[in-house]
């Protein structure tokens, strides 16, 4: 299986670049693990909020394959602690799918058409954070939940 997290607009923050670019590169010792940017869209002041998500929906959407699991991180998504989210995972990688797709919208959240393919929703908090912090959570999230399928300290140092 391979993970791709797939996300609107390019990370600007030189620091939160650099401690992501760490965590992939951790990443790859369990998975195959890949990022997709997809730009921001442009001339937005002339766009309403659904026309956005519209816009996004439809990117998002052209991104996926027919047999891609489709997971949106969604602020009204399930919480799972790191240990429930490694199982998760584990879960997942039992399945036999090929690809397992995580995606972080834009700033109005998702189309009604990408709500529809989604195959589930995973919320990282209650709390609200910067889209580019989120990209930064989740990687190591998703590392984390590797370490600790296989016993390894980093979960608990």
């Amino acid at each position: 299986m391979t993970i791709k997290l797939v996300a609107i607009g390019k990370t600007d923050n030189a620091d939160l670049q650099s401690l992501m670019d760490d965590y992939i590169k951790r990443l790859g010792f369990y998975i195959k693990f890949s990022i997709e940017i997809i730009p921001d869209i442009k001339n937005v002041k002339n766009l309403s909020e659904e026309q956005q998500k519209q816009k996004e929906g439809e990117l998002i959407l052209s991104k996926l394959s027919a047999t891609d699991v489709l997971i949106l991180l969604d602020e009204n998504g399930k919480q799972l602690d790191s240990v429930h989210f490694s199982e998760y995972l584990q879960k997942h990688m039992n399945s036999g799918i090929k690809q397992l797709v995580f995606v972080i919208g834009g700033p109005y959240g998702f189309s009604k058409e990408v709500y529809e393919k989604s195959n589930g929703k995973l919320s990282l908090s209650k709390m609200t954070f910067s889209h580019q912090m989120i990209r930064l959570f989740f990687i190591e999230q998703l590392y984390r939940g590797f370490t600790i399928l296989r016993n390894e300290p980093y979960h608990h140092r």
